[in-house]
């Protein structure tokens, strides 16, 4: 009777071993070249016989999961992703997405916490979360900012091409907006470099009187930057090793956002300046 028992229990524990086999094969798939990996490579990253791979690579090709490239054949991401990762864009957008690690870094920092779209080069603000205590803001969403003068914006101008930077200042002006405000493009240039060095921005009363911002990019599966999380302040009287500190602590957020979209932690990218 116990050997009966047991039958069922060893049945569950395959096909979870199965399945946990095929996401790992899409998620491996996911991270190699366009040219696809050979079967001998995906049967060696997770561990199995050529014969238990294909198996499952024949099963995840019917549903549309991966494709087989000819000659070869070598395996890459099929287009039922396309449509599954559409539904999930929908089904949660970035600010819902965003919304638990705001919480987070509110608390952690004490600060407001926002997120913001890249909108071809401009900060547009979708989410907020207020800080603890009794200051408030005043940090209207859905519109753009802009980009020279804030942290968010320049952290996303630091993933661009000084061609491209040199366009949208062009076209924005780098008129002042406090007495702090950086209005040559030469040193916009000199900041956005320290920004791609240490992999944030601060918007030191560029914007406002008496506010320090600092913002962190982050990016989609296809390595665009999607746009960057900001955190706001009081500025008083922040040492600059709490001003590091709190980029840091920016970076780890803004990855973990790079993680939810499929995209890449800063540190694996190339911040070359790019002209």
């Amino acid at each position: 009777m116990k050997k009966d028992l047991d039958h069922p229990v060893k049945s569950d524990r395959n096909t979870v071993q199965s399945v946990a086999r095929a996401l790992k094969l899409v998620s491996i798939t996911a991270n190699a070249s366009a040219e696809g990996l050979s079967l001998t490579e995906l049967s060696n990253a997770i561990g199995v016989s050529k014969s238990t791979a294909l198996s499952l690579i024949r099963t995840l090709i019917s549903f549309g999961y991966l494709s087989d490239l000819k000659p070869g054949p070598r395996y890459c991401l099929g287009t039922s992703l396309i449509k599954l990762g559409d539904i999930a864009s929908q089904q949660r957008p970035l600010g819902d997405l965003c919304r638990p690690i705001l919480r987070d870094l509110a608390q952690e920092t004490r600060m407001t916490t926002r997120v913001a779209v890249n909108d071809s080069g401009y900060p547009v603000f979708i989410e907020r979360v207020d800080g603890p205590g009794s200051i408030r803001f005043y940090t209207p969403l859905g519109q753009r900012e802009v980009p020279y003068a804030s942290a968010a914006g320049k952290a996303i101008l630091a993933t661009l091409t000084d061609q491209d930077v040199r366009k949208i200042c062009e076209d924005t002006g780098l008129s002042p907006r406090t007495s702090h405000t950086i209005t040559d493009i030469d040193s916009l240039f000199d900041n956005l470099t320290l920004t791609r060095q240490r992999g944030f921005a601060i918007d030191d009363e560029e914007d406002a009187e008496g506010i320090l911002c600092a913002a962190a990019s982050f990016f989609d599966h296809t390595g665009k930057c999607a746009g960057a999380v900001s955190i706001t302040g009081i500025k008083g009287d922040i040492p600059s090793w709490r001003v590091d500190e709190l980029g840091r602590i920016l970076r780890i957020r803004a990855d973990q956002i790079s993680d939810l979209l499929g995209g890449v932690v800063y540190s694996k990218l190339n911040h070359a300046i790019r002209k």
